[in-house]
């Protein structure tokens, strides 16, 4: 029994590896986010192993029938519509079970739309951070874009091309210079990389509809924090204004994060 996790291409055919096509032809039973269009990838490599759905919507209900399965002795090997099970789809849950219940769970190599993008973005790959997909709307989709924006790392995240200018347009409107670059089509005939800052990237989406699935690619926020002012320096210009030395003591150590009582060490030592 174990839980094979096989990440199927992201456009192009051709990428599957040697290992996936092996295990999708030994398992029991394929698990896949759209049995539709994983018979497509199938048919072309002629394997006919039993298919059942497991997406978003029943994943509840099928969490517990795949773990029944495996724990009777069932290999399964799970895919989604492209790239790798478990990044951005429900396959994170059924991993997680099946772990708690000493399932033995074997993650295959191979095609990730994040990590493609990112190499090929021409920003930096280390370190960066993956937001998956935005929330739609509400407060948690201003979380997630303040948050991207504030990352002092490069970041990826996944976006549906009817939602790509709205994004671009946030993006843009508080950060129209930084770098950013948005994939799109990966791997396929019409693959293309938008470069440039997110105000001209936008300008680009405005004019050119957008079409198939987007990876985006930002860069870092590179604003330095504010340089902490010494403690010292501080009570000794407060108390020098007039303030009282307990005041200043107080004041220094909320603006500069050194603890009050290691300042009054410090001017003790200073004398």
């Amino acid at each position: 029994m174990t839980l094979f996790l096989c990440p199927t291409p992201i456009g192009n055919l051709e990428d599957v590896t040697l290992r996936v096509l092996q295990v999708l032809r030994e398992a029991d039973k394929i698990a896949a986010e759209d049995t539709r269009h994983t018979r497509k990838l199938l048919s072309h490599y002629d394997i006919h192993t039993p298919l059942v759905s497991y997406h978003e919507h029943n994943k509840h209900k099928k969490t517990a029938v795949i773990l029944d399965w495996l724990r009777e002795g069932i290999n399964v090997a799970l895919v989604s519509d492209a790239g790798t099970p478990g990044i951005a789809d429900p396959g994170e849950e059924l991993v997680r079970e099946a772990i708690g219940l000493d399932i033995p769970v074997v993650a295959l190599p191979g095609p990730v739309a994040a990590v493609t993008a990112l190499t090929a973005s021409g920003l930096p790959t280390t370190p960066f951070t993956f937001y998956g997909f935005l929330p739609v709307k509400g407060k948690g989709r201003k979380e997630a874009i303040n948050g991207i924006l504030g990352e002092e790392k490069t970041v990826v995240f996944y976006e549906a091309p009817h939602r790509l200018v709205k994004t671009l347009q946030e993006l843009a409107a508080a950060a129209p210079k930084r770098q950013l670059a948005v994939a799109r089509e990966l791997t396929k005939h019409f693959e293309e990389f938008v470069r440039g800052p997110a105000e001209d990237v936008l300008a680009h989406f405005e004019k050119t509809q957008p079409r198939g699935e987007c990876t985006l690619v930002l860069a870092a926020n590179e604003k330095k924090p504010a340089e902490l002012p010494d403690p010292l320096l501080l009570v000794n210009r407060l108390v020098g204004e007039g303030m009282e030395k307990k005041e200043a003591l107080r004041l220094a150590s909320e603006q500069s994060g050194v603890p009050r009582n290691e300042i009054y060490r410090m001017l003790l030592e200073k004398k």
